[in-house]
């Protein structure tokens, strides 16, 4: 039995109807050259099978603290069901890519049953007409909840179901998946005593260090070195969420981000990624009448792990303030601008100390910090964003990777919409190729598919932005990308 941070609890307290707390990634395999042959829904589940003693993700299920007073714990699921959790659906003919972004869409928007462990698999089929991809593909949906999971716990998981080489899944013998049997009221009310007197006690010594931060955070801004961003806005993706999502992706070659990247010294490809959406941001609002004066500010969640917690399974992550520079209409003196505010970004999450946000969650009572989070629910659409929209940057993958067998072709992933931010951009990598994935509201962006192509009309004016001897590599723009479609 182990328990779950602030942290970890709070995405809990955030999930209200219509709100799901869910990471997904979408992968899509070629098993045309799988050793076993064809790839059966067997095949696949025994892969899922010789995964699970690798992650404990897929085992643990949710026991909470009678009356919420504290939070809960993870405990290996005594009923655990594999077939409970992988399922095994198809798309309507003709199965494009239009048709994959609405069923993806709505799979986003459906909550996960706290009663089992908290993740869902779905193995799509009738990928028929997907330009680019190899007939009889198939795509995995694998959907697990914020709780238990953030980015680097991803990364682990993605790992424990996947080969490096074209295996045919291990079928001798049975898995035997580790159960525990469900703790008694009394046992969880007494490790509740003893945690709130550890917060007690560890309460001032958590006030002096906060103290510390803000003292650290003043003299950076005396020294010029870290600002505060003015003129904070409200836009349409401040506004409380529907129940209803949409779904798209755009790609863009990793060799032509490469060259935009060294355009400007010491500037990332993370600084590119946000030059884009910033771009795309101002077409966007531009074109519905509702560009603010001053710029939108991005929600950047960044790992904060360091060599003590680095195996840790909890969220561990903290957000970092990035102002998108939408006021400034040149693409080059934007993405510029954009590279000056994320490295003064990254100095203000410095100097706050990065792992604030976990602290934080750490010494609040957990029964005031899930009214604290419901109270914040009812008034959030109502005040200035803090962040406007959210954009994550997941690490991909540089080599080729199999399931069940199957090579996997492409990937993506998908982050939750926020009561406050409900559009969220996935920025990563595949191979010879970068994604930028989005999962919003379908209120607040309800043509997925224009906004696209504000994607793709940013990224081109940055890019005209390299000198024409540096164009060695055709632009990247596959026919499988001009379809795309909301739910």
């Amino acid at each position: 039995m182990e328990q779950l941070n602030g942290l970890d609890s709070m995405f809990l307290y955030l999930e209200q109807p219509g709100l799901p707390m869910t990471i997904s990634t979408v992968s899509i395999y070629d098993p045309s050259r799988a050793p076993q042959g064809p790839v059966r829904f067997k095949d696949i589940l025994k892969t899922f099978e010789n995964g699970i003693p690798k992650a404990s993700v897929f085992r643990r299920r949710l026991v909470t603290v009678p009356g919420n007073l504290d939070h809960p714990y993870w405990i290996e699921d005594p009923d655990f069901d594999l077939e409970f959790h992988v399922r095994h659906i198809a798309l309507p003919k003709p199965g494009d890519w239009r048709q994959l972004y609405i069923q993806l869409a709505r799979l986003q928007a459906r909550p996960i049953d706290r009663s089992r462990p908290l993740w869902e698999a779905y193995v799509i089929e009738g990928l028929n007409q997907l330009d680019g991809v190899p007939p009889g593909s198939f795509a995995l949906m694998l959907k697990v909840h914020h709780a238990a999971m953030d980015g680097k716990t991803g990364i682990n998981l993605f790992l424990a179901m996947h080969d490096f080489d074209p295996v045919a899944p291990a079928s001798e013998g049975e898995i035997l998946v580790p159960r525990e049997p469900m703790p008694s009221a009394a046992s969880l009310l007494y490790n509740t005593a003893k945690n709130y007197t550890a917060r007690s006690l560890g309460a001032v010594g958590i006030a002096r260090d906060y103290g510390r931060r803000l003292w650290r955070v003043q003299r950076a801004k005396r020294e010029g070195l870290i600002h505060d961003i003015e003129g904070k806005t409200h836009v349409r993706f401040n506004d409380a969420p529907s129940a209803n999502r949409s779904v798209a992706r755009y790609r863009i070659s990793r060799e032509q981000c490469q060259q935009v990247r060294r355009l400007i010294s010491g500037a990332t490809i993370n600084d590119v990624m946000l030059a884009v959406i910033s771009g795309a941001q101002r077409e966007y609002l531009a074109s519905k009448g509702e560009l603010p004066e001053h710029t939108l500010v991005a929600g950047c969640p960044v790992d904060v792990r360091n060599r003590n917690n680095r195996d840790q399974e909890h969220n561990l992550v903290g957000i970092m303030n990035v102002a998108l520079c939408t006021d400034i209409a040149d693409p080059f003196k934007r993405f510029r601008t954009v590279h000056k505010e994320a490295l003064a970004a990254k100095a203000y999450h410095q100097s706050l100390g990065p792992d604030l946000v976990n602290s934080t969650t750490q010494l609040i009572p957990p029964y005031l910090l899930g009214w604290g989070v419901k109270g914040f629910l009812r008034v959030a659409d109502r005040m200035p964003g803090v962040q406007n929209v959210l954009i994550s940057n997941v690490p991909g993958i540089e080599v080729p990777v199999y399931f069940a067998g199957a090579r996997m072709i492409d990937a993506f992933g998908l982050g939750p919409v926020l009561p406050h931010c409900n559009l969220f951009h996935t920025v990563s990598s595949m191979l010879d190729h970068l994604s930028i994935s989005i999962n919003a509201c379908r209120q607040a962006l309800p043509d997925p598919e224009f906004y696209i192509e504000c994607l793709d009309r940013s990224w081109q004016s940055l890019y005209d932005c390299v000198d024409s001897s540096a164009r060695r590599v055709r632009s990247f723009k596959p026919a499988a990308e001009k379809a795309r479609g909301a739910a």
